[in-house]
């Protein structure tokens, strides 16, 4: 497939990248500094502002689909910059006909209890507060809208360099722990399910989730 890729030199979208490009798909790589990128067969770098939803919807043109790991985490107002660059996405796929988004979300927005969400819970990490409203955001969004069609991968509580075992569970709006109640994935197994999600579509205008059993 031919992949547009949003913060491709990032953590999570640089496991994005490598899983995509082991497939044999064709990634061309979105990012605000193409210099932490180096050249690679099948990858195509291109430099783009993402807050600027014109130049962003002219860059998103042509792709089978697009694929955004934005995030915040490196700005002062963290949830304003999130947030703002999300509207900015959306709003350029749906001005380029994006055929689908598949979009990294947050664990903060999974449910631990009915009616409860782990962002809302006393003991949520302060640091990841903000990012973890920012995707909250994002997801409201997207299921506020009916025009591109998308999907979510919420990842477990714990997302980690290690390594891609293909072994874990997936679901939907829970959190998801293991026999003795961690939540926990590496990021090699976060891309292997997104990647697959990509070339499987089976949660079509929809979020989920994984983790290790």
């Amino acid at each position: 497939m031919k992949i547009a890729l949003i913060g491709a030199s990032g953590f999570i979208g640089s496991a994005l990248r490598e899983e995509a490009l082991s497939r044999g798909h064709s990634v061309t790589a979105l990012v605000s500094n193409p210099g932490r990128l180096a050249d690679t067969p099948g990858l195509s770098i291109q430099q783009v502002d993402v807050q600027d939803s014109e130049a962003l919807a002219t860059k998103l043109q042509g792709f089978d689909a697009v694929l955004s790991a934005f995030s915040g985490h490196a700005q002062a107002d963290v949830a304003g910059y999130y947030a703002k660059g999300f509207d900015s996405i959306l709003a350029a796929a749906r001005a380029a006909q994006v055929k689908r988004l598949l979009v990294v979300g947050g664990a903060g927005s999974l449910e631990v209890a009915p009616g409860q969400l782990l962002i809302d819970t006393p003991d949520f990490p302060a640091q990841y507060k903000a990012s973890a409203e920012g995707a909250r955001y994002a997801l409201n969004k997207l299921r506020g809208q009916g025009e591109v069609n998308w999907t979510m991968l919420s990842p477990a509580a714990y997302i980690f360099p290690g390594e891609r075992t293909g072994q874990y569970r997936l679901g939907t709006d829970q959190l998801l722990k293991d026999g003795e109640g961690k939540s926990q994935i590496s990021v090699q197994d976060y891309a292997k399910a997104m990647i697959d999600e990509l070339e499987e579509a089976k949660h079509p205008n929809g979020r989920f989730t994984l983790a290790y059993a």
